[in-house]
């Protein structure tokens, strides 16, 4: 149990992840994991930042890199990090394959036990990394808002391969949640719809007031029955690995003290930028206000 007294604007929940991103031109290694993107983009807009993770020590320099940034860490070390390689076998950012060498287990309610915050977001990479007791828990703690990004548990671990199999518990999981991400390609799966508009109904049917779904070209948020869209302009698309995480991140971080078309905003524009760079958002706050007044009014 973690003894603190410090209230955080949000705290970002999920296991590191060692990546090996593998592309027509090149094969690089980047310190991924959805925490990773999120509470960069995060503490970079001002937000009070908490990351809680699992990996392996001597990936320690993911901690100090976060810790460097103004976000508090609290890890659980493992034997293994999860181990992921992403391959984009063509151009096309939204084709990849995946597969996992080992994972840093499971993520629990204990882990966050001492610590506050205005909202928790969840961003495993398979299933398994958070369980449904995990949401139970968290909704027991009032006022606290709970996100979650469906990529975590579409995924399931075939031997080394990652493969999207039917959510049983998504009923259960999203009627314990407030924010739910989505890409396009999950939303098909586990909604059936192939219009975005109807699957983040579908979402929300469930019980979620918001629902974030990217897609090629951007992002839809829907907020209570109203729907914002929201282009992408960024300059190259180098930076996809982390794209939905980095979008996550910055529009829970700004809904503490934006509305939702606001925050969306402000995601759009995160995620344009980040989209042109591998690794985490590192651009300043100055560049991403005049992003935004170039591309979507201020």
């Amino acid at each position: 149990m973690t003894n603190t007294t410090k209230p955080y604007d949000v705290i970002y929940a999920g296991n590191y992840t060692k990546d090996t991103i593998i592309t027509p031109t090149e094969v690089r290694y980047v310190d991924g994991g959805a925490v990773n993107y999120a509470a960069h983009a995060a503490v970079r807009l001002g937000a009070k930042t908490a990351v809680v993770t699992r990996l392996a020590r001597e990936d320690q320099r993911m901690i100090d890199a976060l810790t460097r940034a103004g976000v508090d860490c609290y890890p659980e070390y493992t034997p293994s990090s999860t181990l992921m390689t992403l391959e984009y076998k063509t151009r096309d950012v939204d084709q990849r394959t995946l597969s996992v060498k080992a994972t840093a287990g499971t993520i629990t309610p204990g882990q966050l036990a001492g610590l506050q915050a205005k909202a928790v977001v969840v961003g495993p990479s398979l299933r398994g990394e958070v369980e449904l007791a995990f949401f139970q828990a968290m909704r027991q703690r009032a006022g606290m808002v709970v996100g979650i990004d469906v990529q975590g548990f579409v995924r399931v671990l075939r031997g080394e391969s990652l493969v999207y199999e039917p959510w049983d518990e998504m009923g259960a999981v999203l009627g314990c949640v407030d924010i739910v991400k989505s890409d396009a390609v999950e939303a098909e799966f586990l909604t059936g719809e192939t219009d975005i508009y109807r699957a983040a109904r579908r979402y929300a049917s469930y019980g979620p007031t918001e629902i974030v779904l990217t897609h090629r070209d951007g992002v839809l948020i829907h907020a209570d029955g109203v729907d914002h869209d929201y282009r992408f302009f960024p300059g190259s698309v180098i930076g996809r690995s982390g794209r939905g995480d980095t979008c996550l991140g910055t529009y829970a971080a700004m809904r503490i003290t934006q509305p939702p078309a606001k925050a969306g905003r402000w995601a759009a524009a995160v995620t344009s930028l980040k989209l042109e760079k591998l690794g985490p958002f590192d651009r300043t706050l100055a560049e991403v206000e005049a992003f935004l007044g170039e591309h979507y009014g201020g």
